[in-house]
């Protein structure tokens, strides 16, 4: 049996799923998650 998975080794998981399958889009998502947050602040100063 594999155990119980925490939230540690589930994180860690999705962020080397990230690396593995989206290297070369990285820069690109971190582009656009960037922009959504400066969006949602310059929004939520209104």
């Amino acid at each position: 049996m594999l155990g119980q998975i925490g939230v540690l080794e589930l994180a860690l998981l999705l962020v080397l799923g990230i690396i593995i399958f989206a290297g070369k889009k990285l820069p690109l998502i971190g582009r656009y998650l960037g922009r959504a947050i400066r969006e949602f602040k310059k929004e939520h100063r209104k």
